[in-house]
């Protein structure tokens, strides 16, 4: 977000305040009331936006996570892409390796704890 963006949206939630306050005052409410009721409504809508954010956050939908992960993958895939033959049979011989020690791994878990 640009400096300029954050003092147009800054700018934007003041004039939302005042707008709900003149339009509470035009309802009918006290200019105490008004102000109290014009408050609450914009600390509503700050923590409607905060959990929003807090949402992206936990379950990683975030711009420079989804970047981040973009770049990972594409690195992985021209990786991928310069290996010769050999050397991709060889990486597979060594993930074969992996879940076979994986799941005896497992396996001596459950026996250990059906005992």
């Amino acid at each position: 977000m640009r400096r300029i963006d954050a003092i147009a949206l800054a700018l934007g939630v003041f004039i939302a305040g005042g707008v709900a306050y003149l339009l509470l005052r035009g309802v009918g409410l006290s200019s105490q009331n008004a102000g109290i009721w014009s408050q609450v409504l914009l600390i509503a809508g700050l923590m409607g936006w905060v959990s929003t954010y807090l949402f992206r956050v936990f379950t990683k939908k975030m711009t420079y996570h989804q970047q981040r992960q973009d770049y990972e993958e594409a690195v992985l895939q021209k990786r991928l892409e310069e290996m010769t033959p050999e050397q991709l049979a060889e990486l597979q011989k060594e993930v074969e390796q992996e879940k076979a020690a994986e799941s005896s791994t497992h396996q001596t878990r459950n026996e250990t704890n059906q005992q």
